[in-house]
């Protein structure tokens, strides 16, 4: 909320897209920016960087094997969306349909 227009009006319509995707994401504050997850699995994450809203689509590490002698790390994407423009809605759906999907195939239980 302490963002100016536009940038705080276009973190909120974000936020709300993201949330509004599936009913299991859930929104957590972490290293003082907000973070979204898919059933306790990294999903997104919205930065402000030079009055430019970096956003970046994430790969939960926990989901791969753990191979001897290799740190696994999470997997990130990012995209820059401009406040003064349009939002791009289809990639940030599809990008995190997609993720959701491969956490639903990969963490069966």
């Amino acid at each position: 909320m302490k963002q100016p227009e536009p940038i705080q009006g276009c973190l909120l319509a974000l936020k709300k897209i993201i949330l509004e995707i599936d009913p299991n994401i859930t929104q957590q504050r972490k290293f003082q920016i907000p973070f979204f997850y898919y059933k306790d699995k990294k999903l997104c994450y919205l930065w402000v960087n030079k009055k430019k809203i970096q956003m970046g689509f994430a790969e939960d590490k926990t989901i791969h094997l753990k191979k001897e002698g290799v740190k696994l790390k999470d997997k990130y994407e990012n995209i820059i969306i401009d406040a003064s423009k349009d939002i791009p809605i289809k990639l940030i759906i599809r990008n995190i349909k997609k993720t959701i999907k491969l956490y639903d195939r990969v963490c069966v239980k």
